[in-house]
């Protein structure tokens, strides 16, 4: 084969793999930069989740005016896999992948986790838009605990041997706690990505979410950086959880309480409903149908 041929997931895996090997030999985490704070004042809090989100707009409430969370240009990138298929009215299958927050630590049955609700929520919005009769399957492939290592390792048989047709990847949460440089992360992260669309599936990505267990983890919001500049770089939509947390908080509609469980980290039932109706949208707007399709987040 060429050596400029077109990478296929084999190739790319096998880069992976060769990686992993390297970075067993310790490479080091850099020095991390100041913490974040998870509580901020309310105009604060307001302002830092619109500039966040990228919002250019304000909405006014019973309880005054409150942001919205907008969609920024850059997580309008196109997925052309899942307009091909709204399009035609064929099945829709999607592999949810990622970590506790994909698998549902923190909801209190499999129903209430993030990517069964979303099942649920694209099913009916694409019947509301007239493509009722694309059928949506969302496979949850969340592990709980799994750092950009672990995903490496399983990324071949719980992504790539379904032949998804789209892949939510969450990722960035586990890595700043279990010691994975931001560098190692952001290689890993580059090269799944690639080796997902080498098999013809469409790629978003969904960052961190904001809790107290990150927001006093050093460093943490690096691997959001990184994240964030790959999917600038491989023109990826982004889930902006992180961002749309803060914003709800800052509207009202949801307290850090009620959006993250006791344990600081994972999600309640309430936060992964919120989760999935704007993953929803996203996705709809991301396939090119109109943003008043699907934009209640």
């Amino acid at each position: 084969m060429s050596i400029f041929a077109r990478p296929t997931a084999t190739s790319i895996l096998a880069v992976m793999a060769f990686g992993s090997i390297a970075f067993a030999t310790g490479m080091q985490a850099r020095a991390e930069p100041e913490r974040v704070a998870l509580v901020q004042s309310a105009p604060d809090a307001a302002m830092e989740a619109a500039k966040a989100a990228g919002t250019s707009s304000l909405e006014s409430g019973k309880s005054g005016t409150v942001t919205r969370a907008a969609i920024p240009r850059r997580a309008l990138a196109r997925l052309p896999r899942l307009a091909s298929l709204i399009a035609k009215g064929n099945p829709i299958r999607i592999v949810a992948f990622g970590s506790s927050s994909t698998e549902g630590s923190g909801a209190s049955s499999p129903a209430t986790t993030y990517p069964a609700q979303l099942q649920r929520d694209l099913t009916a919005r694409l019947s509301l838009i007239g493509a009722d009769h694309s059928s949506v399957t969302v496979v949850n492939r969340g592990k709980g605990g799994d750092d950009s290592e672990a995903m490496a390792r399983r990324l071949e048989r719980d992504v790539l041997a379904d032949k998804p047709d789209l892949v939510i990847w969450q990722t960035g949460s586990n890595d700043p706690m279990s010691g994975v440089s931001v560098e190692r992360f952001a290689e890993l992260t580059r090269a799944g990505i690639q080796a997902m669309r080498a098999t013809g599936a469409d790629v978003v990505l969904m960052d961190q979410q904001w809790c107290k267990k990150l927001s006093t983890t050093d460093g943490a919001e690096r691997y959001g950086a990184a994240l964030h500049a790959i999917a600038s770089e491989l023109n990826v939509p982004v889930i902006r959880r992180n961002a749309m947390m803060r914003a709800w908080a800052a509207q009202g509609l949801l307290t850090p309480t009620q959006m993250i469980g006791p344990d600081g980290l994972h999600m309640t039932d309430a936060g992964y409903d919120r989760l999935a109706r704007a993953a929803t949208a996203q996705l709809l707007a991301n396939a090119g149908l109109p943003q008043d399709a699907g934009t209640q987040n």
